[in-house]
């Protein structure tokens, strides 16, 4: 029953296109114990079908550009091989952890200072 609950949890994120393994490799590290490199393994055969289903809607309204997702697809498959290779060959478990929590720590506050960067420029009635 867990594993349904975080795979809904991931799945709305993923849909909304914020990223499901932000959710989903900590719950699968936290509540089911397993290795950071397992975690990010499920999350990348969770992906394929979460981000089809997402990029089916996306594509129906009209919210993708096709020449920018490609460029930036292709170049995403060098860098993914490159991590990969990096995660399951040449980087400990505890480390891949902390940079993941440093990266998530980064995203956090950047979007908490862009929040208190909306809210002022609201009151100051320059949005």
């Amino acid at each position: 029953m867990l594993n349904i609950i975080i795979g809904l949890l991931s799945g709305v994120i993923s849909g909304m296109g914020i990223g499901g393994g932000a959710i989903l490799i900590p719950a699968l590290i936290f509540f089911q114990g397993v290795s950071q490199q397992v975690a990010q393994g499920i999350n990348l055969v969770y992906f394929l079908p979460t981000a089809l289903a997402s990029l089916f809607v996306h594509i129906r309204n009209k919210n993708v550009e096709v020449k920018t997702a490609l460029i930036i697809g292709y170049s995403g498959m060098l860098g993914a091989a490159g991590g990969a290779f990096l995660a399951t060959r040449m980087l400990e478990g505890e480390l891949l952890k902390k940079m993941f929590g440093g990266f998530l720590l980064l995203i956090g506050v950047y979007e908490i200072l862009k929040g208190f960067q909306m809210r002022k420029e609201k009151s100051h009635g320059l949005r």
